[in-house]
């Protein structure tokens, strides 16, 4: 008998469209490997943070590149909730990289060339077997471009910043909704100009507007994709 056919999904879109939540939910439902890889640029964001390579809103890029290959990045076992926390040289830093401060710099972090090798890389590798669902800006157009289905994930600008604004809520975080509408529009604009990598549609994408669907719907819909790609 043959071995099961194992497709690559690749999930691109916005910040706070959920991609993770659906990225999980599919690893789950198919037991796949679920790679955060926006996850990974926010190691490299606090691993910054934590060394002072970040002062003022200015870069140490050069020190950066120098210090990129002592950043070990991996993902631990699953917790209680279904989540892989990463594990930044050795440390579960799962509650950390969701801070404001890591999520105003990450965007620049994620746009330096050297940077994007070096997890790229990475990436390419855990998913040489097939079987990974992979989400972040540039999965299906750099990451993955031979992935067997593209997801592009979309949504209303103020539901974006709602939804934000209630997770931070929930895990006590105070900021405010403007400050949060203030962070997603400029991550937007960082993630669609830059030169390296930027977000964009791969063109063999499907294009899922959620804005007015619920974790299940998006599930359902997607698995009737993944199924009619395995028939």
């Amino acid at each position: 008998m043959s071995p099961k056919k194992r497709i690559n999904i690749a999930i691109d879109g916005y910040s706070a469209c959920g991609k993770s939540t659906l990225a999980k939910a599919l690893a789950k439902k198919l037991d796949y490997v679920f790679i955060d890889s926006g996850a990974m640029y926010r190691g490299v964001t606090l691993f910054a943070l934590e060394n002072n390579l970040i002062a003022a809103d200015k870069i140490a890029v050069p020190r950066l590149i120098e210090l990129i290959d002592s950043i070990t990045l991996s993902f631990g076992p699953f917790d209680d909730n279904g989540n892989r926390p990463l594990i930044l040289n050795g440390k579960n830093v799962a509650e950390e990289i969701r801070s404001l401060t890591v999520s105003q710099h990450v965007s620049e972090i994620a746009s330096i060339k050297e940077v994007r090798v070096a997890l790229v890389k990475q990436q390419q590798q855990i998913g040489e077997e097939g079987g990974v669902i992979m989400d972040g800006r540039d999965i299906g157009t750099v990451v993955f471009p031979t992935a067997e289905l593209k997801l592009f994930l979309t949504a209303d600008s103020h539901i974006r910043t709602q939804r934000r604004f209630d997770e931070m809520q929930a895990k006590g975080d105070s900021t405010s909704f403007e400050a949060i509408q203030e962070n997603l529009a400029h991550r937007d604009h960082l993630d669609v100009t830059r030169t390296e990598s930027p977000l964009k549609q791969a063109a063999d994408a499907i294009v899922l507007d959620n804005s007015f669907l619920n974790q299940e719907e998006q599930l359902a819909f997607v698995l009737k994709l993944v199924d009619s790609l395995l028939k």
